[in-house]
C-alpha cells in the first residue's frame, strides 16, 4: 500500500508550491486536488503549478464532475496536465457534491457520469467522436493534439450504484466510506459486484481518502475530523448504521446540516459522538493512524490518501508529515 495527499486549492500560489514540494519530499506518491466550484481556486491551474514543481508525484482531480465541466473540456484539461507533467495525470471524476448548490445545479446522474468517461476515453484515442450521450452531445469532436490514451480514470464513490459503476468501468476508485472495517468491506463488496457484472479479471485500484488530522492532542485531532464525519449522515447515510450511529441521530444531524462544504457543517457535527468521528475520519494520534493503515492494508486497499483538515497550512503539513512517517513505520515507504 502506498500513500498520497488530497488538498483543496485554498492556499496562495507560493504557499501551495511549498506544500507540493513538501509532499514529494516526505515520500508520498499521489497529490489530489479538489474541484469545488466557488469554494477554492481553479484546480487545473493549481495542478499545473504542481506539475511544474514536482518530479514524480501522480497528479489528479479529486474530483471534477460532468455538470460544471463539459466532458470534452474536462478531457482536454486533464490531458493537458498529463502532457505538462510528463504522463503523471489521473482523471478523478464523480457526480458532484453539495458545492454545486451554489450554482443552482444538482449532482450528475450515473448515466451522465458513465457517458462522460466513455467520451473522454474515445477522445484521448484521437477518434472523431459522434455521440448522443445521456446529457450532452458530441458532433465530430476530436482533439487537435496528441493525448495519452490510457490516462487512468478514477471514480469517486460512496453509494452502492456508483461503487458498482466504478467496478464496471473505472481504472480506480476514490473511496469515501470512512475508515472502519465494516464500511470499507461494504464498499468493496459493491465494487466487486460491478467487477463481476463487467466480467473483469480484477477490481480497480482503490484509494481511500482519510480526512482529518494526526495530533497527539486528541481534542485537536477530533475537532479536525468532526465536520467530515457529519458529511456521512447527509450524503452517505448507509455508513452511519454500519458505524453504530442511530437512525434518530442521523436525522438530527441532517436537520442541522447547512452549507455547501462539509467544513461549514460545524453545528451538525457537534451532535456526533467521538467514537463515530474516530471511525469515519483520521482524528487521533500516530498510533491510531498506524492502526488505520494496518486495517486498510489487511483489506487489500491499494492506497490511503490523507486529506488534512483543521488549523492552518503549517498544521496541515504537520499531519501530512506525520502520515508519511506512519506509513514508513508500517513499511509502506
Amino acid at each position: 500500500m502506498y500513500g498520497g495527499v488530497a488538498l483543496q486549492p485554498v492556499y496562495a500560489p507560493e504557499q501551495f508550491v511549498s506544500m507540493v514540494r513538501r509532499v514529494e519530499e516526505v515520500g508520498l506518491a499521489d497529490l489530489w486536488l479538489t474541484d469545488s466550484s466557488l469554494h477554492s481556486r481553479y484546480c487545473y491551474s493549481y495542478l499545473t503549478l504542481a506539475a511544474t514543481n514536482s518530479q514524480r508525484l501522480r497528479l489528479g482531480t479529486a474530483v471534477t464532475n460532468p455538470v460544471t465541466r463539459h466532458p470534452a473540456m474536462a478531457a482536454v484539461g486533464i490531458s493537458t496536465i498529463d502532457e505538462i507533467s510528463g504522463g503523471r495525470a489521473v482523471y478523478g471524476i464523480g457526480a458532484g457534491d453539495r458545492p454545486l448548490e451554489a450554482l443552482g445545479l444538482k449532482p450528475a446522474r450515473l448515466a451522465l457520469l458513465e457517458d462522460s468517461i466513455t467520451a473522454a476515453r474515445r477522445l484521448w484515442t484521437g477518434e472523431h467522436v459522434d455521440m448522443t450521450a445521456r446529457g450532452f452531445t458530441l458532433d465530430d469532436a476530436h482533439l487537435r493534439f496528441p493525448a495519452r490514451q490510457d490516462i487512468p480514470v478514477y471514480i469517486s464513490a460512496s453509494g452502492p450504484k456508483t461503487l458498482e459503476l466504478a467496478g464496471r468501468v473505472a481504472d480506480g476508485v476514490i473511496l469515501l466510506a470512512g475508515l472502519h472495517p465494516d464500511g470499507l468491506i461494504y464498499a468493496l463488496e459493491h465494487i466487486d459486484r460491478g467487477v463481476d457484472m463487467a466480467g473483469r479479471d480484477s477490481r480497480p485500484k482503490i484509494t481511500v481518502f482519510a480526512y482529518g488530522a494526526i495530533d497527539e492532542d486528541e481534542d485537536v485531532a477530533l475537532a479536525a475530523g468532526r465536520t467530515i464525519a457529519a458529511w456521512f449522515p447527509m450524503t452517505a447515510p448507509v455508513y452511519c448504521g454500519l458505524a453504530g450511529l442511530s437512525p434518530e441521530l442521523v436525522e438530527q444531524v441532517r436537520a442541522q446540516y447547512a452549507g455547501g462544504e462539509f467544513q461549514e457543517a460545524e453545528r451538525a457535527a457537534a451532535l456526533l459522538p467521538d467514537d463515530f468521528v474516530r471511525r469515519m475520519s483520521l482524528s487521533g494520534n500516530r498510533a491510531a493512524a498506524r492502526e488505520h493503515i494496518r486495517t486498510l492494508d489487511k483489506l487489500g486497499i491499494d492506497s490511503m490518501a490523507v486529506f488534512p483538515l483543521g488549523g492552518d497550512a503549517d498544521s496541515r503539513l504537520a499531519t501530512v508529515t506525520a502520515f508519511a512517517e506512519c506509513l514508513r513505520d508500517e513499511g509502506h515507504i
